[in-house]
């Protein structure tokens, strides 16, 4: 470690933060894993704004929130460093590139997605999207799976999720119950990983060290508690009013409100284990797409920059354009897509800052106490298996697209291999896979 490294760097101003999570916005391609591995070269290892230990612990708290993870990560570290506005910024633009983004690409689909060209490309991607699944559970089971006992409550998760169907809030409940039970009966099981000699010893003293003190405004106090949960009640429950008001109860925005809003507080693990919840809401129930569109949607997700929970915009978008909620002339179905797509946005990223905002301090206090961060370190592993579920449930609809009843697609079983060597042994960007993997299926389906 070089004598800088044994110093902290300069304080960051607002401004300066303004312009990095801006820049993230726009450069955080990967998924969820894809976007914390950046954060952690960036703030932890480069620039050294918060150390691994601190950064490890709030990454583990975010995993236990309903919600995207690498959002809520950003969010928080935006919080801890410059207060309210701080976290609102980090979390705002985090999202707001690829929102735009999305609906620009949602709205090619849907107008040119059966022209022979973007039908060709989405049957390439459609694999790789697989792929890039099965490769997020691997990056994550290997950080988190330190152990048999670990190893353990990731397989009963994916038992417990493919064959028994369990709600993953029960798997959640149930992964915390054993992670505050071994730390009690086996600590060593489940200690998180990243000590303040390692850090230190690697990455140099950091802004917002192991041993750096709370700040004042990130210590837990009942006013300003009871002050975010009444705004956050405020901002929730005067939009949802709005739509009553103006569409009704069964109106199509306002059931993508409430659709979404459940979503965001139902569902745990990140995107990957909100998927499902989504394809069972937006396909099933409220018919807002197809099957075929809710992969689609994933494929088009997953190459564009932000968190890949925007697939939430694909799926509002897809709804309000389907359900013509605004006339079926020429110009409605764009308006009623963006419309759409903004309301599943909102609803689904406003209770994941209100969750940073309000339960932050009381993390702040736990950083160091095993008896908080072993049901933490339990939950991650469960989460691990909840991706497998993820990427066998892809796997199926992208193998079988007509069910097992069906032909075999062998074409894209190719592809999916390719497509995960290349990102496992080769380590082949996610972006490149992607339009690899679509100039394949471009090129297949114009042979055939």
């Amino acid at each position: 470690m070089t004598p800088d490294a044994q110093q902290p760097p300069a304080p960051v101003s607002l401004g300066e933060a303004f312009w990095y999570w801006l820049k993230l916005g726009f450069i955080s391609f990967g998924g969820p894993t894809g976007q914390i591995a950046i954060m952690h070269q960036d703030l932890v290892e480069r620039r050294r704004w918060i150390s691994e230990k601190r950064f490890l612990h709030a990454l583990n708290y975010c995993m236990l929130l309903p919600g995207p993870e690498a959002t809520q990560l950003a969010t928080y570290i935006g919080w801890m460093m410059h207060r309210t506005w701080g976290g609102i910024i980090a979390g705002v633009l985090f999202v707001l590139p690829s929102m735009f983004l999305l609906m620009a690409l949602t709205w090619i689909y849907l107008v040119f997605g059966k022209v022979p060209l973007v039908a060709g490309i989405l049957y390439g991607i459609k694999p790789a999207v697989t792929a890039i699944v099965v490769f997020a559970a691997y990056r994550i089971g290997s950080r988190a799976l330190k152990n048999g006992v670990l190893w353990a409550i990731s397989a009963a998760a994916f038992v417990a999720i493919f064959a028994f169907k369990v709600p993953f809030p029960y798997i959640v409940l149930a992964a915390g119950i054993i992670g505050a039970i071994g730390g009690r009966v086996a600590p060593s099981k489940f200690v998180t990983g990243g000590g303040h000699g390692a850090a230190g010893k690697v990455y140099g003293a950091a802004i917002i060290d192991d041993d750096t003190p709370t700040p004042e405004h990130a210590r837990f106090a009942w006013p300003r508690l009871i002050g975010f949960t009444a705004a956050g009640l405020a901002l929730w429950a005067g939009a949802m009013a709005w739509l009553y008001a103006v569409h009704g109860w069964n109106g199509t925005l306002t059931q993508i409100g409430w659709f979404f809003t459940k979503a965001a507080l139902l569902t745990f693990g990140g995107a990957y284990a909100v998927l499902p919840y989504v394809y069972q809401g937006g396909v099933e129930t409220y018919g807002w797409l197809t099957p075929t569109q809710m992969i689609d949607g994933l494929a088009l997700g997953e190459t564009t920059p932000g968190p890949l929970i925007m697939i939430v915009t694909y799926v509002g978008f897809v709804g309000g354009w389907t359900k013509q909620i605004f006339g079926p002339d020429a110009l409605s179905p764009l308006g009623a897509g963006i419309a759409g797509g903004a309301v599943a946005t909102y609803f689904t990223f406003l209770p994941s800052y209100l969750f940073i905002l309000i339960g932050g301090p009381l993390v702040e206090a736990t950083h160091g106490d095993l008896k908080f961060t072993a049901p933490l370190t339990g939950i991650t592993a469960a989460v691990v298996g909840v991706i497998l579920n993820l990427a066998v449930f892809f796997a199926w609809h992208v193998l079988w697209p007509a069910g097992f009843g069906g032909s075999f697609e062998w074409f894209s079983a190719l592809v999916g291999v390719a497509a995960f060597i290349a990102l496992f042994r080769y380590k082949a960007g996610i972006i490149p896979v992607i339009l690899a993997c679509g100039v394949a299926g471009l090129v297949y389906t114009f042979l055939l």
